[in-house]
């Protein structure tokens, strides 16, 4: 089968039907026609049964669908990256970062970036730590923040940023000279506000308590790092997060605690390998940098 073939062949098993398939590839009815007629005269055996007007796939064809769907989403995938590379011709900047850190750093540094770079296009993304990874490797971002590492061949990491995981409490719950010192983990409260058993910094806070015998009770489970600090603002418990979220608390009605034992965590810069950053781009890390230390400064001091 030739690569047209195989385009023509996808698109009658999706649409069912010769015009919907023109539809779907922008194309004449009697071209699909002719391009399946082909396909099917090269193999050597019929593609679909014709009954009144639709196509009603044979066998064999289900079975090729199989591996021809794989094929064309390996297609799809080398269009946008090269979608991607045409339009790095004109100076931009491409940023995906966790929702977290979309809502706690970025805002200070895409401010102090814009008054050096006013003209330079920006385009800004929130996406999981998986989905991050993709876009880079297609080309579709040309950096990202995250706070893991995802350790994949084809992905630099470097560290921007440290600090522990953070005890969030409603305002009034610590006198105020212990507020910014350490919490020792075996006096968390009883009752938290938790993230699911799947977050990776959750796992950690819960792996620490099981090192020291603790059982970690959660009486709200929540799926976001913002969600748990505005439920703390407005009284509804305490909770374990990450000292960025941490800092845009409202200091009226949170206080906060770094946990000891330190369980550290990484503001991480992704690029993809071998792809050089622009000289407006370099200037956002740094931006981020300084974001994320006033952001850590701003914590301790209160």
């Amino acid at each position: 089968m030739r690569l047209r073939h195989i385009e023509v062949f996808h698109a009658v098993m999706q649409a069912g039907t010769i015009s919907g398939a023109a539809q779907l590839l922008y194309i004449s009815q009697p071209a699909v026609s002719k391009v399946l007629q082909h396909c099917e005269l090269q193999l050597g055996f019929p593609l679909f049964e014709r009954v009144k007007g639709r196509l009603y796939p044979t066998p064999e064809a289900q079975k090729l669908f199989l591996e021809v769907d794989k094929l064309n989403r390996d297609l799809q995938s080398v269009r946008r990256l090269a979608s991607s590379l045409k339009l790095r011709q004109a100076e931009h900047v491409r940023l995906v970062s966790t929702p977290t850190l979309a809502m706690s750093i970025l805002p200070a540094a895409i401010t102090s970036w814009r008054r050096k770079f006013p003209d330079v296009h920006c385009k800004l993304g929130t996406q999981h730590t998986r989905e991050i990874v993709s876009e880079l490797l297609l080309g579709e971002a040309d950096m990202a923040l995250s706070l893991q590492d995802p350790q994949h061949p084809g992905i630099v990491a470097e560290s921007l940023a440290s600090a522990p995981m953070t005890v969030i409490a409603p305002a009034g719950t610590w006198p105020p000279v212990q507020v910014g010192t350490p919490l020792a983990i075996t006096d968390l409260p009883r009752d938290l506000i938790a993230l699911p058993a799947d977050d990776p910094l959750g796992n950690r806070v819960a792996d620490a308590c099981a090192a020291h015998e603790l059982a970690l009770h959660a009486h709200t489970v929540v799926q976001t790092y913002q969600l748990a600090r505005s439920l703390v603002e407005n009284g509804a418990g305490a909770a374990v997060i990450d000292p960025f979220t941490a800092a845009t608390a409202d200091p009226a009605r949170a206080q906060c605690r770094p946990l000891t034992p330190t369980i550290p965590v990484e503001l991480y810069l992704l690029t993809a390998n071998a792809a050089p950053l622009s000289q407006s781009a370099r200037y956002l890390v740094r931006c981020i940098r300084d974001a994320a230390s006033s952001c850590l400064q701003a914590i301790k001091a209160g």
